[in-house]
């Protein structure tokens, strides 16, 4: 039995009875239309809509030129968001019907559908997801290509379409993963208005009417559910080609003047948003508590015989020893208000407890040499710095790191050749760090903490001038030596 495509009408004909926006003027416009911005910033700005009378459409354009545009405009721009997870320990599972988006342009077939928003006296907003690689300052672009094809350039251009206009700027909200990222943004843009010579007034109001907001995004999104989708549609009575799902957590931290909240008015819709003068401190505690927590903890669970994050939270051992290195450990090292930071970190429990998601903790082992020093080495130093003395879950976990790696004896394809009990693994990483754990992979605990400890290339001289790391490494490579993985994390609580 064919199913009518999701539309307003379709909706109408099964008497839905949820929030509907089908009218209402573009405030919004959305470098990105991928599941990310779907599942993240249109949920919140149609709850804005719902609760707070924000009363903006969204519309959205592709980064790069195969994208979604042709399904979301077949559907009107609606599409069906669940939030799955747990919330307080309880599984649930939300269904929203998101309706805040008009339409979707494709600018590498129609750059002057693009260019036409800038008309648009109610736009006030731009948001961009267009991935890490999206900010950059590619000189090859020039002024008239159509489109340029840096995201930057196209905004250049679509700015100096606004400023000809005569109209105000935006806030610009940046959700790339990268550190900085509005500040990184507009420099790419006054490099384009210098690489084109563009008049001095234009690059004056560029910097006087645009706010370029730093912004911190966390929300674990697994969109488009292939293997699930066929009877979700069953159940949902009409065929929708772009649903979306991701986690009920979410947090969206924007770094700019507080007047924005008259603007985009989240507060008053009780949404996880806000803005602040740095985010850097929210950045520290994401990076050090959730990310920490994933890299200081996969390493050692996966050899002690687990598969997934969600098998790892069911085991009270390992579950204990990611508390105590999280409550112990990381939490003291960081400045927010501890009951701000306690909150987080039992968040970070439902999260990884998630029953609709089966995260792998190979993949999380991905370039865990690189992962270690960003996340976990930062609270290692300094909570010696404040305590005097090392932290003995996240000093366990560097050990557990290295035995990850030691286990290997071969290389593969851009990749070592891992063992766990009778199977192997694919043990990934940067080609230099995968060489030289092969050349070490005959080195007996101490000679091989040593050789690690004082990689300059991975650590600098950081971990090397840590008063009683490296016997404390060397005692905890020894302990899984001896004992087994689990029995040595075991010993730790």
């Amino acid at each position: 039995m064919t199913m009518e495509l999701l539309s307003y009408k379709t909706l109408r004909d099964q008497g839905y009875d949820g929030y509907l926006l089908p009218e209402a003027p573009v405030k919004v416009l959305q470098f990105g239309e991928g599941n990310f911005l779907r599942a993240f910033v249109d949920y919140f700005i149609d709850v804005m809509n719902e609760k707070a009378g924000f009363n903006g459409k969204v519309v959205l354009t592709q980064p790069i030129a195969p994208g979604l545009a042709p399904m979301i405009n077949a559907q009107e721009g609606l599409y069906t968001l669940f939030l799955r997870g747990r919330e307080n320990g309880e599984k649930v599972n939300r269904k929203r019907v998101i309706s805040c988006v008009k339409s979707c342009n494709n600018p590498y077939e129609d750059f002057q559908g693009l260019l036409d928003q800038a008309k648009n006296p109610d736009l006030r907003f731009l948001v961009s997801n267009t991935t890490e690689a999206g900010i950059v300052f590619d000189p090859a672009c020039q002024f008239d290509d159509t489109p340029p094809s840096s995201f930057p350039g196209k905004l250049t251009v679509f700015l100096h379409q606004r400023w000809q206009q005569g109209l105000k700027g935006f806030v610009i909200l940046s959700c790339e993963l990268i550190d900085h990222n509005g500040d990184e943004l507009k420099r790419c843009v006054q490099e384009y208005i210098k690489l084109w010579g563009l008049e001095d007034d234009f690059a004056a109001w560029v910097d006087r009417e645009n706010v370029f907001c730093s912004t911190l995004v966390d929300r674990i999104v697994t969109g488009y559910p292939r293997k699930e989708a066929e009877a979700i549609c069953q159940e949902l009575g009409y065929q929708d080609n772009i649903i979306d799902t991701a986690e009920v957590f979410g947090f969206w931290v924007i770094e700019g003047p507080q007047w924005i909240k008259d603007e985009f008015p989240f507060e008053k819709a009780g949404l996880p948003i806000i803005v602040v003068d740095d985010h850097t401190p929210y950045k520290q505690r994401k990076v050090r508590i959730l990310n920490g927590a994933h890299t200081s903890m996969v390493l050692g669970a996966y050899l002690a015989g687990k598969d997934i994050v969600r098998q790892c939270m069911e085991d009270a051992t390992i579950r204990d020893f990611m508390n105590k290195t999280i409550f112990d450990e990381v939490i003291p090292t960081l400045d927010l208000p501890k009951d701000e930071l306690t909150e987080f970190a039992g968040s970070v429990i439902d999260r990884f407890n998630n029953p609709y998601i089966d995260h792998q903790l190979l993949d999380i082992s991905l370039n865990s040499t690189a992962k270690w020093k960003a996340r976990v080495m930062p609270s290692l130093t300094e909570y010696y710095k404040r305590l005097g003395k090392l932290p003995r879950c996240i000093t366990f976990s560097f050990a557990a790191y290295i035995a990850f790696y030691h286990t290997a004896r071969e290389k593969g394809e851009n990749c070592l050749i891992g063992r766990r009990g009778e199977g192997t693994y694919n043990i990934k990483d940067d080609d230099w760090t995968l060489d030289f754990y092969l050349q070490h992979k005959d080195d007996d605990l101490k000679t091989l903490a040593h050789a690690v400890i004082h990689n300059d290339r991975m650590w600098g001289d950081t971990l090397a001038n840590l008063p009683g790391f490296e016997a404390a490494v060397v005692e905890a490579l020894e302990a899984i030596q001896t004992k087994g993985m689990y029995e040595a994390m075991k010993a730790c609580l």
